[in-house]
C-alpha cells in the first residue's frame, strides 16, 4: 500500500457508491463488507488506522463471559460465532489461549463450572475447547505464580487472543485488496449536501492540507467514541447518544506470568471481569472501567486506576508488582451506546452495536466489540443498500481470508505476526544486509520492519511504527523512546523528508511516549 498512488486515486473518481469515515476496527471492517461486495469504496481516517479504541484493546477474541453473566445470550452468541470466524479468517493472529479461573472457596468451582460449561454449549462446534474444574495441582502446573493461600483449584475455559492493531493493518490490505481505497492522516472536515441529503464529504490531506470533494451515495459514520461529533456536522441540534468508559491496561514482565495460561477473575470492585494475560512475551494485566466525559484520542490513566490493577494483580500473584514493574500502561475508550444508567455503571451496559440513520441520510454505527466487527459491518450494508438504492449483492466477508493468512505462521518465527507476508520480508532483507539488525537488543523487531511498514503498510511517522505496525510502545514504552531516532531516520529517508522532520519526530514520538511510562 503505498499512500501517495492511493491518495491520487482521489481525483480520478468523480462518484462514490461508499463513504466511510473511521479507520478503526468498525469503520475498516465495513470497508471490507462493502468493497468485497463489488461496492465503490472509500475510507478517511483523521489519524492513523486503529489510532484510538481498536489498538488499545485487551487483545482478546471472545465471546464475553461477562455478558453470560449479565444474561444477554444473543450478544454471547454473536460473538462465539464472529469469534471462530476470525480465528478461521486470519489464524496467522487469531489463536486459542487457556483461561484459568482461580477458585478459593468451595462454592466458585461449581458455580464457575457450570457457567463455562454453558459457555462452552453456546459456542457448540466453534468452540476453542471445553472447560473442566482443575485440582490445586493441575492449576499451579498451568499457572505457577498463581497465589496459593486458599487456593483449592480452578476452572479452564478457552477463548480467543488476537493481535488487534496487526489485525487491523491486515484488514486494511485487504480491503485494498478488495478494491477499496483505504486513507490514513485525512480528515473530514464537512458534510455536503444536495437538499436536505448528505450527498458527501470534504476531506482534508493533513499532511499536504489539500482538500477534496467527494461526492458518495451513502456516507456511513463509524468513528465509535467520536460519533456523535460527526452526527453534530450533520445536525447541531443532534442529541447525544455515546457514552464511554476507559480500559486501563499495565504490561509486566513474562516472569509474573509464565507459561501459556491466563488468569481470569470475574468479580473485581468495580464489577468487570480482571484478565492477566501472557502476550508477545510479557504480561498484560487489565482491565478497569471507568466513567469519562471527554474523549481523546489519547486517554490518559488515572492514579487510581493503576492502584486498583496493582492490588488485584497482587491478590492473584505470588509476586506482587509495583509501579516500578510496569513497562507500559495504555488506555483504550469503549463505544458505549447512553443508557439509563450509562453514567453510573458503564460496567453493565451493553456491547450491542446500534445503526441510527438521520434525517439527512447520514448513517451512523456505535456501540458493539472487537470481536463483532465483521457482524456490525454486514448489518450496516444491507442499511447503506437499503438507502443509497445500490444493487444488491450477498456479503461473502464470513469465509473472506485476511491479508497474510497462514497456517503455520510460526514456522517463519520473529516474523510471525506478518503471516504470508514474511517471505516478503525475507526478499527485502536481502536488499541490505543492515535491515537484519536489531532495532533494539530485548526485542525481535528488525530494522527492515521498519523499511517495509512504510512502503506496504502506510507508516508515516515514528509512533505508526513503534505503537501500531510493531507493539513496542505497548510492550515497553522506554525501550520505544531509546529506538525512536533510529526509526525517524530510516522513515525520513524512505519519505524523503530532512533532518528537521526527524528532529521534531522524535521530540513529538517522546512526548507521547512519556504517557505511557509511570514515572
Amino acid at each position: 500500500m503505498d499512500r501517495n498512488k492511493i491518495i491520487s486515486k482521489l481525483k480520478s473518481e468523480e462518484l462514490w457508491d461508499i463513504a466511510i469515515i473511521g479507520g478503526g476496527a468498525t469503520g475498516v471492517g465495513t470497508a471490507i463488507e462493502a468493497a468485497s461486495r463489488g461496492y465503490k469504496v472509500l475510507l478517511c481516517e483523521q489519524s492513523d488506522f486503529g489510532k484510538a479504541t481498536s489498538s488499545r484493546s485487551t487483545k482478546l477474541a471472545h465471546g464475553g463471559v461477562r455478558y453470560l453473566q449479565q444474561g444477554n445470550i444473543s450478544l454471547v452468541l454473536e460473538a462465539l460465532k464472529e469469534r471462530a470466524i476470525m480465528r478461521r479468517n486470519a489464524p496467522h493472529l487469531v489463536h486459542d489461549l487457556p483461561f484459568i479461573v482461580p477458585v478459593y472457596d468451595w462454592w466458585e468451582g461449581p458455580f464457575y463450572g457450570i457457567g463455562l460449561k454453558i459457555y462452552d454449549m453456546l459456542a457448540g462446534k466453534e468452540g476453542f475447547g471445553p472447560s473442566k474444574n482443575l485440582s490445586k495441582e493441575e492449576t499451579l502446573q498451568l499457572i505457577p505464580t498463581i497465589e496459593t493461600e486458599g487456593l483449592k483449584g480452578g476452572v479452564i475455559y478457552h477463548d480467543g487472543q488476537f493481535d488487534d492493531a496487526r489485525l487491523l493493518i491486515n484488514m486494511v490490505q485487504t480491503a485494498v485488496e478488495q478494491g477499496a481505497i483505504m486513507t490514513n492522516y485525512m480528515k473530514v472536515v464537512s458534510l455536503l449536501r444536495d437538499s436536505n441529503h448528505i450527498n458527501g464529504i470534504v476531506i482534508q490531506d493533513t499532511e499536504s492540507s489539500i482538500e477534496y470533494n467527494i461526492n458518495a451515495k451513502v456516507i456511513i459514520n463509524a468513528t465509535g467514541v467520536f460519533s456523535d461529533s460527526i452526527r453534530k456536522m450533520d445536525d447541531p441540534k443532534a442529541i447525544d447518544i455515546m457514552t464511554s468508559s476507559q480500559g486501563v491496561h499495565l504490561v509486566l514482565d513474562k516472569t509474573f506470568l509464565p507459561g501459556n495460561s491466563a488468569i481470569m477473575v470475574p468479580h473485581t470492585d468495580d464489577g468487570r471481569v480482571l484478565f492477566a494475560v501472557p502476550w508477545l512475551n510479557q504480561t498484560l494485566v487489565g482491565t478497569t472501567d471507568t466513567f469519562v466525559n471527554e474523549y481523546l484520542l489519547e486517554p490518559l490513566p488515572q492514579k487510581n486506576e493503576i492502584d486498583f490493577l496493582l492490588k488485584h494483580a497482587a491478590k492473584y500473584l505470588t509476586k506482587d508488582p509495583t509501579r516500578e514493574d510496569v513497562k507500559s500502561v495504555f488506555v483504550g475508550l469503549r463505544p458505549l451506546i447512553k443508557g439509563t444508567n450509562a453514567e453510573v455503571d458503564t460496567s453493565s451496559i451493553s456491547r450491542d452495536h446500534t445503526i441510527t440513520i438521520s434525517r439527512n441520510g447520514l448513517i451512523s454505527i456505535a456501540g458493539g466489540k472487537w470481536t463483532t466487527y465483521r457482524k456490525m459491518a454486514e448489518d450496516v450494508i444491507e442499511q447503506a443498500i437499503d438507502l443509497g438504492d445500490l444493487p444488491d449483492s450477498e456479503s461473502i466477508s464470513k469465509t473472506l481470508q485476511i491479508h497474510g493468512y497462514h497456517h503455520n505462521s510460526q514456522k517463519f518465527s520473529s516474523l510471525s505476526r506478518y503471516g504470508s507476508d514474511a517471505t516478503k520480508i525475507n526478499d527485502l532483507l536481502n536488499e541490505n544486509k543492515d535491515y537484519k539488525k536489531l532495532l533494539h537488543p530485548k526485542y525481535t523487531i528488525i530494522l527492515g520492519e521498519v523499511i517495509w511498514a512504510v512502503r506496504n503498510e502506510m507508516a508515516r511517522n515514528v509512533e505508526d511504527f513503534l505503537s501500531r505496525r510493531t507493539r513496542l510502545l505497548l510492550l515497553d514504552a522506554k525501550a520505544s523512546i531509546e529506538v525512536a531516532p533510529k526509526v525517524a531516520k530510516l522513515i525520513a529517508k524512505e519519505l524523503g523528508y530532512n533532518k528537521n522532520w526527524e528532529i521534531s519526530q522524535v521530540e513529538q514520538y517522546n512526548t507521547l511516549a512519556n504517557n505511557y511510562l509511570l514515572i
